[in-house]
C-alpha cells in the first residue's frame, strides 16, 4: 500500500520533466522576417510565381506552335524560381524535367535585360 503514493509521485515528476517548458534557441537563419525581407527571399519567389503565371499562354505557345518569343518578365520569373528559389518548382506546377530544362535553357540564352 505505500508503494502506491511513492509510484504516484514518481509518475508525477515523470510526466512533469517530459511535459517541461524549455527555451529553443532562436537561429537567426530561421527568422521569418529576415527570410522574407531578404533579397532572394520568399516574396521575390511568390512575385516570379505570380508572373510565371500571367505568362503561362506564352509558355503553351511556345511549346505548342514552337514560337520562340517568351517576353522578359515570364523569362525573368523563370530564371528566379529555378535559379533562386525551388529548382523542381517547374515540375510541380506541370511541366515535365525536359520542359523545365528547356525553359531555362531557353531564358538562359536569352539576353538579361539591364535596369535602368
Amino acid at each position: 500500500m505505500a508503494k502506491l503514493p511513492v509510484l504516484f509521485i514518481l509518475s508525477c515528476l515523470i510526466i512533469g520533466a517530459a511535459t517541461a517548458k524549455r527555451q529553443l534557441p532562436i537561429n537567426p537563419r530561421n527568422d521569418l522576417a529576415a527570410r522574407l525581407g531578404a533579397e532572394g527571399g520568399m516574396i521575390e519567389c511568390w512575385n516570379a510565381l505570380l508572373e510565371l503565371r500571367s505568362c503561362t499562354n506564352e509558355i503553351i505557345l511556345f511549346f505548342f506552335n514552337g514560337e520562340t518569343s517568351l517576353g522578359v518578365g515570364c523569362c525573368t520569373a523563370i530564371r528566379i524560381i529555378t535559379r533562386q528559389c525551388w529548382p523542381t518548382m517547374l515540375t510541380s506546377l506541370g511541366f515535365t524535367v525536359r520542359e523545365g530544362e528547356i525553359l531555362s535553357g531557353y531564358c538562359d540564352a536569352s539576353p538579361v535585360p539591364q535596369p535602368v
